[in-house]
């Protein structure tokens, strides 16, 4: 009996992600659109796209290899791994023990790499250049999130996101410098890989300044869709991470009971929103940057988890 329990619970959180990354992009979309005083689509949008296209038949050029083809469900599933992984509203359950920092990274690597690889398959330009591009974004912001995950895993004394959790939680944490430096170094991340301003712009159609977009330019139908499903789930990825890791309020303990799952599912909810709230914010007040200022962007992300950890290595050498 506590082995379904166990089951269900895990399904639960497995379902509560799919359910939700449409939604938080519909809500940042509607609140960007109310920013700039427009009525915007409804906060349901992305679901009726998602049906949409599952519906539409897929169009393949002829020059196409497996790898286009195996692509969408293999970068889906990495990423749906990834962040039902990331503890949202309990800590302990079923799978968490295998929620470590390290494998989160290693499961978006991958999803990448096959992104990238099938946006040279078809060998149109603009899938080039877009792979191209995203391998660049890759080569500095993976190094600065493994940084800053080494910075996080100095302060708990674990890679696992659970215990991680447990001990943010906690009152041994207080005020630390690192963890403000590694806080805005993995925000500043979080916007690399998910193409969102001022890195990239996710509604933009003009080819030359496209980044993920460009790689995914020959995709139709549940391809596309699986795609576009992958990158919903991504955005929702960082933000879980980043509230697991810096902001662990009201994350249930495993086993306390449905009343506690309730309060932690309901305080997820409302951080998913905040973070919303302020990612739209943040671009619609900020211009898209240009390409070649990347690297720097991406660089002052590196250097702060690099300052984070060598603080910590300092104030433990004395």
């Amino acid at each position: 009996m506590v082995v379904i329990s166990d089951i269900i619970v895990q399904g639960v959180q497995m379902l509560l992600v799919l359910l939700l990354a449409p939604l938080l992009t519909g809500f940042v979309r509607k609140i960007k659109a109310r920013l700039v005083r427009r009525q915007g689509a409804s906060v349901f949008q992305p679901y009726r796209d998602l049906l949409r296209l599952l519906r539409k038949e897929v169009v393949l050029a002829e020059n196409t290899s497996w790898l286009f083809r195996v692509t969408p469900y293999v970068t889906f599933a990495a990423i749906w791994v990834a962040a039902a992984l990331v503890p949202t509203f309990a800590t302990g359950l079923l799978f968490n023990w295998t929620a470590d920092l390290i494998a989160i990274v290693a499961l978006l690597g991958s999803a990448r790499f096959f992104l990238a690889l099938a946006g040279m398959d078809v060998g149109t330009s603009f899938g080039g250049i877009g792979s191209s591009r995203e391998v660049m974004i890759a080569a500095l912001a993976e190094p600065a999130m493994l940084l800053v995950f080494f910075c996080i895993a100095l302060v708990a004394g674990s890679t696992q996101l659970s215990t991680v959790a447990n001990f943010m939680a906690s009152s041994y944490v207080g005020l630390r410098v690192s963890l403000g430096m590694a806080v805005i170094a993995l925000i500043m991340v979080a916007l690399a890989e998910n193409a969102r301003i001022p890195v990239d712009n996710p509604t933009t159609h003009l080819e030359l300044t496209m980044v993920h977009e460009a790689m995914v330019l020959e995709y139709s139908g549940r391809h596309l869709a699986m795609i576009e499903f992958g990158a919903f789930l991504k955005l929702l990825l960082y933000i879980s991470l980043i509230a697991c890791v810096f902001l662990p309020w009201k994350i249930a303990l495993f086993g306390t009971g449905p009343l506690a799952y309730a309060a932690g599912a309901g305080a997820y909810v409302v951080k998913l929103a905040a973070a919303g709230f302020f990612l739209a914010l943040f671009e619609t007040a900020t211009a898209k940057m240009r390409v070649f200022r990347i690297p720097q962007f991406l660089g002052a992300a590196l250097m702060l988890g690099l300052l984070g950890t060598l603080l910590l290595f300092v104030s433990k050498s004395f």
